[in-house]
């Protein structure tokens, strides 16, 4: 049993790491939307309960192999995990490309439902390996009647899920900066071949002399327990409620935690953590609780209405704060892990223990039930994201998804012949979910005057009056009114040796830019991720419906590189304003080696790149300057007159201008909109505090000659936890000054 819990361990690691670079895979390839992250998510899950139902289904077969032979066959899962794992990122590659030529022109329908079809090409036969694992686990330790084999399903998750907690961890804070997304998914290859080749070892699994009579013989109450189909119907549900609430806790707390990668893998750490805690205490207790009392399932509707609780900052006032650069603190962590994990805890504990009372033992029962689980984790997501935040707060959303747990309670309560002590527990778990939702307020509440829009990609805020005007996105403040996004529409079009056409700019933020590119009279789209950013474009700027009636201006709601991809147009000028921080998750993306490559094709002749870097440390900003200069010929940066810089890149060199003969290009109409918030009185001024300020780059490059130019697999500004350490223990990274 130990060689199978650490079977399991393994296998839970490996899991994670490859959930995690599959869905980063998908977001370059695919594009960063929520579609397109549900597709991955939901082939992922769908896989696993494909594999177990397979298993299921196949029993009369599977029941005939002796011990060693089952466990060949699991073998078998593992190492086809392995062989079909090593194949996804080519193939997602080679898929994302081939799309974009035989789909051109035929809509973002047409693209969803052929990158579903693709991705489930790649994607289902590795994850149905992956969900065939426990039940074939399961097969071999009742053909080899080793003891505990009656709730062998709960001992096998609890490894399991041991493993996804270190793999939610290990990949994120050490393995990727250090190796880089091929080599960590090279490190979980070699690992599935190890368990592979020690389940295939014969002496792998050694038949019990005395099996375990207590798992064979379950007493009539249990197997009438075990039999009633009812189960099935909580296992769905707890996949749901548990899945759904997952991506409401990410909305709800990424005010608290930041959006950088370490962040999430927190969220994840502490998620899975306490469902470890909550199995191991179901596997210490065991049959010494029913799942079938109303008591634990209103105790968990209650737990489920927490999260309102905790983050809410009125509830607690102020943690104590010890801050990880650019991300979270230990105060704000301990919200997240009074939040969720309790919630986490009951329902690791009810999973496991349901699956053990139907299954009794029998993989064929526990891939079924492990299967219906799994359908309700791929239903729970997609209803959060797409029918629940898009029209409702998140607080009102968890309520909703208590209410299944609140019915379960009052149905099992109908169960039983004394309702009295029951029925008062669930009248007082409604009572208190109902108290949480009243006494708590949701992000967008704390901002009474402010304008929201809610999707199924985020919740934008738009507040403030006047110059103070702030645009959050998830509670992330993005950018604020300043003149640092009218310098990249009109330094950057000033530069250009040649009367511009047409512009693009990646990431519309309040549509300073854009609308400053308008002015120019020429065709201008911008790039828009969010849906509701766009529609607070008047908020900010009361001419916003003037500049969106303007012939040749279009906004767009697209990925960035997505719309690279398929758009065959080209542009003498393209700007990109990646949101903030610098290092959060996914923002690499837009600053990697393979946007410059998609970019260069999209650039008409003498056309220029404008990238704004609002910050970082000198490797962060090191790697993305070597980005740029590996993809372009002609390179150039000046600060920005109040913070980070303005790279340039072209194919052909760049001439010198004066802040004169620059300022002479602006139209009357560019000229006012350039100086309308200053700093300087005249279009000259703007320009000279920007170019007196160059930024030496071929020096900066020299001081650091070993940090890797920033691309999809070494994404240097996400993944810097090793070099925040070393800073905090006394041996900072060389420095450079800017």
């Amino acid at each position: 049993m130990r060689r199978f819990f650490a079977f399991f361990c393994i296998s839970g690691f490996c899991g994670l790491v490859y959930e995690t670079i599959w869905v980063r895979l998908s977001m370059a390839q695919f594009g960063v939307t929520a579609a397109s992250l549900s597709i991955v998510v939901s082939l992922f899950m769908g896989g696993l309960a494909l594999g177990s139902w397979l298993v299921s289904r196949n029993s009369t077969w599977l029941n005939r192999l002796t011990a060693l032979q089952a466990a060949r066959a699991y073998a078998l899962a593992e190492l086809a995990i392995a062989l079909l794992g090593l194949l996804v990122p080519p193939l997602m590659r080679g898929g994302g490309a081939w799309l974009t030529t035989a789909l051109s022109g035929r809509g973002d329908g047409a693209w969803y439902v052929g990158a579903l079809l693709w991705q489930a090409m790649v994607l289902l036969p590795v994850t149905a390996a992956m969900g065939a694992t426990i039940p074939l686990g399961m097969l071999a330790i009742s053909r080899a009647r080793l003891p505990g084999q009656g709730t062998s399903f709960s001992y096998l998750y609890l490894a399991n899920v041991l493993g996804a907690v270190a793999g939610a961890i290990v990949p994120t804070f050490f393995l990727v900066e250090v190796l880089g997304f091929h080599d960590t998914l090279l490190v979980a290859l070699v690992l599935n071949l190890a368990v592979a080749a020690w389940a295939a070892a014969p002496r792998a699994v050694a038949t019990s002399r005395e099996a375990d009579s207590s798992a064979v013989e379950e007493p009539a109450e249990l197997q009438k327990s075990g039999a009633n189909r009812g189960v099935l119907v909580l296992l769905f549900f707890t996949g749901l409620c548990s899945l759904a609430m997952e991506v409401v806790w990410t909305r709800e707390f990424t005010m608290l935690v930041g959006t950088v990668v370490y962040s999430f893998a927190s969220i994840l750490a502490i998620y899975l953590g306490a469902t470890f805690a909550g199995s191991a205490f179901y596997r210490i207790l065991k049959r010494r609780a029913s799942p079938f009392s109303a008591f634990p399932w209103s105790i968990v509707a209650v737990l489920g209405a927490l999260p309102l609780l905790a983050a809410d900052p009125s509830m607690f006032g102020r943690l104590p704060m010890f801050e990880l650069r650019w991300s979270f603190s230990v105060g704000s962590l301990g919200r997240v892990a009074l939040g969720i994990g309790p919630f986490s805890a009951a329902l690791g504990f009810l999973t496991p223990q349901l699956v053990d009372r139907w299954s009794q033992g029998r993989s064929d029962r526990a891939g079924l039930a492990y299967a219906v689980n799994t359908l309700g984790c791929i239903l729970g997501p997609l209803l959060a994201g797409f029918i629940l935040l898009p029209w409702l707060s998140p607080r009102w959303a968890l309520a909703i998804l208590c209410l299944p747990l609140l019915v379960a309670a009052f149905a099992l309560t109908l169960r039983t012949t004394q309702r009295g002590l029951p029925l008062a527990a669930a009248v007082g778990a409604t009572v208190a979910v109902a108290a949480a939702v009243l006494v708590t307020r949701s992000l967008e509440e704390r901002y009474p005057s402010a304008q929201v829009q809610r999707d199924h990609t985020a919740t934008t805020i738009a507040s403030g009056e006047g110059p103070n005007k702030k645009l959050m996105v998830n509670g992330i403040a993005m950018t604020v009114l300043t003149p640092a996004t009218k310098m990249m529409a009109h330094l950057t079009l000033a530069l250009l040796d040649h009367v511009p056409k047409r512009a693009l700019t990646i990431c519309f933020g309040m549509g300073t830019t854009f609308r400053s590119l308008n002015t120019w009279d020429i065709d201008v789209t911008a790039v828009e991720l969010v849906p509701g950013v766009p529609q607070l474009f008047s908020y900010f700027h009361s001419d916003a419906p003037t500049v969106l009636a303007k012939k040749g201006a279009h906004v767009i709601i697209d990925d960035g590189r997505r719309f690279l991809e398929k758009d065959a147009s080209t542009y003498d000028a393209v700007i990109i304003d990646p949101p903030p921080p610098v290092q959060a998750a996914s923002s690499s993306l837009l600053y990697s080696t393979e946007i410059y490559s998609l970019i260069k094709r999209r650039l008409a002749v003498g056309g220029i790149l404008q990238q704004w870097i609002p910050g970082g440390d000198d490797p962060t900003l090191i790697a993305m300057i070597k980005a740029l200069k590996e993809s372009f010929p002609y390179v150039q940066g000046f600060h920005g007159q109040f913070q980070g810089m303005h790279l340039f890149a072209s194919m052909q060199p760049f001439k010198t201008h004066t802040a004169r003969e620059l300022a002479a290009k602006l139209s009357p109409a560019a000229g006012s909109d350039f100086i309308e918030w200053g700093p300087s009185p005249t279009v000259e001024g703007e320009f000279a505090q920007v170019l007196s300020h160059p930024v030496l780059l071929d020096q900066a490059l020299s001081a650091f000659p070993n940090i890797p130019a920033l691309s999809d697999d070494r994404p240097v500004n996400e993944y810097y936890f090793l070099r925040d350490l070393q800073d905090r223990l006394g041996t900072p990274a060389p420095s450079w000054r800017w």
